[in-house]
C-alpha cells in the first residue's frame, strides 16, 4: 500500500505544490527534501529504473515525472547509483511507495531528503505528461515548504532563466581528473573520457572491454587530452544545452583526425556541432527505456534509453562530414552520426543504459574496432 494517500481531500490540505510556468498549478504531497527548486519538467516513460535516472547528471536542472505510478517499491542502494549523488533537481510522482526488496539500503524519500532533493506525491502524473505532450516542456517552480504562494511560484517559473544557452556540464563535471577503478594490465589501451556528466556505467563497460580509463574534467583542452596519448577519446552523456559548451566543441575540434572519438548523447550532440552543424531543441525531449532506434547501415532496429532535449538538426550537416547513420523510429531525428574524414562516431541514445535495455551493448565493441 502507498505511503501515502492520493485523496482528494487529503491534496487540496497540503501545502506543496508544482506551479507551470504557463499558470498551472498541481498540488501534491512533499516526499523528500523540504526545499523548493526551479527546474525544467520533463516526463520519463520508464517503467523502472529511478535510481538511476535521479543519479544520471544528465538530469540535472530537471524536474522528472515519472510516468510508471507506482515509485519507490526497490528502496534505494548504493550499486544501482550512476555517480556519487542525486542529480535530478526534483521528482514528481503519483505515488511513493514503501521499499520492498532485500537490496534496498534505504527509502527513495531518505535518498532525496539526504541529498536535498524535493519530490511530490500524489500527482495526476498521466495529466501532467498529456500537458508537457500536447504544450512542451516547461518551466517551473516545485514548492515543497509552502514559503511561497502559487502566484509568486508562477512568476519564478517564468522568470527563471531555463536550460537554453546554460552550461551545466561544467557543474556536474570532476573537478580534477582521476582513474577508474578496474582489474586492467597496466599496459592495457587508455581510453580518456571527457566527463560532461558521465555515468557510472559507461565507464564499467569501458574498462570491461580491457581499457584503462582515465576520466578527465569538461574542460580539459585537446592539447592536454592528446598528451595522455589515448588510443581513443570518449565523449560523455551530459545536461542541457550543447550549443553553450563553445570549450567543448573547440577541444573536439583539435582532437579530431588526431585520436578515434565516440560520443555518447551530449557528446553525440558536440561532435555534430564539432563537424559544422547545428543542435534544436524538440518539443517534449526523449526520456524513457523503450525508444525505438534504426540503423540506416543494417535496417536493424534497437529499442535503446534515452534522456535528451536537444538534437542534432539533420538538415544542419555537410554531407560531405558527417553522415546519419541512425535515426528515430518515433520522429525520426538523429540518433548516431559517423564522420566521413575521421575516425569518429557517436550515438544519441545511451548504449551503457542501465538498468536496460542493452540492444546498443555492442556499440563499445565498435569503438574498440575504431581504435584498431
Amino acid at each position: 500500500m502507498s505511503r501515502f494517500s492520493s485523496d482528494w481531500s487529503a491534496r487540496r490540505e497540503q501545502k506543496a505544490f508544482l506551479a507551470l510556468a504557463d499558470g498551472t498549478v498541481i498540488r501534491g504531497r512533499s516526499c523528500g527534501a523540504a526545499a523548493d527548486r526551479l527546474g525544467e519538467v520533463v516526463f520519463n516513460t520508464g517503467m523502472t529504473g529511478y535510481e538511476e535516472i535521479l543519479t544520471d547528471p544528465s538530469y540535472s536542472g530537471q524536474l522528472v515525472a515519472m510516468t510508471m505510478p507506482e515509485i519507490g517499491n526497490t528502496g534505494f542502494n548504493r550499486e544501482d547509483r550512476e555517480s556519487a549523488a542525486i542529480h535530478a533537481t526534483g521528482l514528481l510522482v503519483r505515488e511513493m511507495n514503501a521499499p520492498s526488496n532485500w537490496r534496498s539500503e534505504e527509502t527513495l524519500t531518505e535518498a532525496l531528503t539526504r541529498w536535498d532533493v524535493p519530490a511530490l506525491a500524489g500527482l495526476d502524473t498521466r495529466a501532467l505528461t498529456l500537458k508537457l505532450r500536447e504544450g512542451g516542456t516547461q518551466k517551473a517552480f516545485l514548492c515543497a515548504t509552502g514559503s511561497v504562494s502559487p502566484e509568486e511560484a508562477v512568476a519564478k517559473a517564468r522568470a527563471w532563466a531555463g536550460l537554453d544557452g546554460q552550461d551545466y556540464a561544467s557543474k556536474v563535471s570532476t573537478p580534477e581528473a582521476y582513474a577508474w577503478p578496474a582489474d586492467v594490465p597496466a599496459d592495457a589501451p587508455r581510453v580518456a573520457v571527457l566527463d560532461y556528466g558521465v555515468k557510472r556505467n559507461t565507464l564499467r563497460l569501458l574498462a570491461g572491454q580491457g581499457f584503462r580509463v582515465t576520466v578527465l574534467p569538461a574542460k580539459t583542452p585537446a592539447e592536454e587530452v592528446l598528451r595522455l596519448q589515448p588510443a581513443g577519446v570518449m565523449l560523455s552523456n551530459g545536461p542541457a544545452d550543447p550549443a553553450a559548451l563553445d570549450y567543448a566543441i573547440a577541444t573536439i575540434r583539435g582532437l579530431l583526425g588526431k585520436v578515434p572519438i565516440m560520443g555518447i548523447c551530449l557528446g553525440h550532440q558536440l561532435l555534430g556541432l564539432a563537424l559544422g552543424g547545428k543542435t534544436c531543441r524538440l518539443k517534449f525531449g526523449h526520456h524513457g527505456c523503450n525508444h525505438p532506434v534504426m540503423d540506416l547501415k543494417t535496417g536493424t532496429v534497437e529499442i535503446t534509453s534515452q534522456n535528451h532535449n536537444y538534437v542534432v538538426a539533420a538538415d544542419s550537416l555537410d554531407p560531405a562530414a558527417a553522415e546519419i547513420t541512425h535515426v528515430s523510429l518515433n520522429d525520426r531525428t538523429v540518433e548516431g552520426l559517423a564522420a566521413k574524414r575521421h575516425p569518429a562516431i557517436s550515438l544519441q541514445y545511451h548504449p551503457e543504459a542501465a538498468p536496460g535495455p542493452h540492444d546498443a551493448g555492442p556499440a563499445f565493441g565498435r569503438f574498440r574496432s575504431l581504435m584498431r
